[in-house]
């Protein structure tokens, strides 16, 4: 289990390779990466805040939950913070498991719980003026098929 919380961008092509370097025993890996959108042209930038040290707690807790949940093998999560604009990566999630169902469902896992549960806070950049971003319901919707 690996987490970094970084300003850098990060190569998906070059993690991935580290990711699974000598991993024959892995049956299936899933990978997500987010970007930010515009959003139909609203969105001209978003800074993304966190507390250090907290942060990386909490994503490590998250990840410590998906190994609970499924067999996994490896589990890789990068969150970037400061100032982005659209088309810039956002975050990565890898997940590798013998089967592909346990990689696919415990990624799936993380890209929501991230959403929800990691302690980011955005602020949004755009033509009408500037914003913190609220927490969205279909976000909270989203984890909840996650609760037990």
């Amino acid at each position: 289990m690996s987490v970094s919380v970084q300003r850098e961008d990060f190569d998906v092509g070059l993690e991935y390779a580290r990711f699974v370097a000598g991993r024959t025993d892995v049956g299936g890996v899933a990978l997500f990466v987010g970007q930010v959108r515009a959003e139909s042209g609203q969105v001209a930038a978003m800074t993304l805040e966190h507390y250090p040290g907290m942060t990386e707690r909490q994503i490590d807790a998250i990840a410590a939950e998906a190994r609970a949940r499924w067999a996994l093998d490896a589990c890789r999560v990068i969150h970037r913070y400061g100032r982005l604009v659209p088309g810039d990566r956002i975050v990565l999630v890898m997940t590798a498991a013998s089967h592909r169902q346990a990689a696919l469902e415990s990624c799936h896992f993380l890209i929501d719980w991230l959403k929800t549960k990691a302690p980011f806070w955005k602020y949004e950049e755009s033509e009408t003026g500037a914003r913190w971003v609220e927490a969205k319901e279909t976000d909270d919707q989203a984890a909840q098929r996650w609760r037990r």
